[in-house]
C-alpha cells in the first residue's frame, strides 16, 4: 500500500463518519416537535455560545479534523463510543440530553484549565 492509498482511505473514513453524523442529526431532528425542537435549539445556543468564548477555533478544528486522513473517523469514533454508555447509564434519555451533558462538561473542564 501507498502513501496516497493510506490517505484516500482515511478521506474515505472521514467521510463515512460525516454521513454518520448526518444520518444521527437528521434521525433526531426528525423525531421530534417543532416548538421542542426551538426551545432545545435556544438552550445549546447559550451552551455552545459559552464554550466558544473558551474554544474560540474549535468550529476550525472540527472542519480540519474531516481534512486530515483518520482524525475525523477517530473523533467520531469515540464520540459514538462516549454516547453508546451514556444512553445505557440513562436509559430515558435522548440526544439533547447528551449535548447538554456533553457542552456542559466541557465547559467545566475549560474552567478548571
Amino acid at each position: 500500500m501507498s502513501y496516497l492509498d493510506i490517505c484516500i482511505m482515511g478521506w474515505n473514513l472521514n467521510a463515512l463518519m460525516f454521513v454518520v453524523n448526518f444520518f444521527i442529526a437528521i434521525r433526531t431532528i426528525s423525531s421530534q416537535d417543532r416548538t421542542k425542537l426551538q426551545e432545545e435549539s435556544l438552550v445549546l445556543k447559550d451552551l455552545k455560545e459559552e464554550l466558544d468564548k473558551y474554544y474560540p477555533y474549535r468550529t476550525y478544528s472540527t472542519i480540519f479534523s474531516y481534512l486530515v486522513p483518520f482524525t475525523a473517523f477517530f473523533r467520531m469514533s469515540f464520540r459514538l463510543v462516549e454516547m453508546f454508555f451514556f444512553f445505557q447509564k440513562n436509559q430515558d434519555a435522548r440526544m439533547f440530553d447528551y449535548m447538554v451533558f456533553k457542552y456542559a462538561s466541557d465547559i467545566q473542564r475549560a474552567r478548571e484549565k
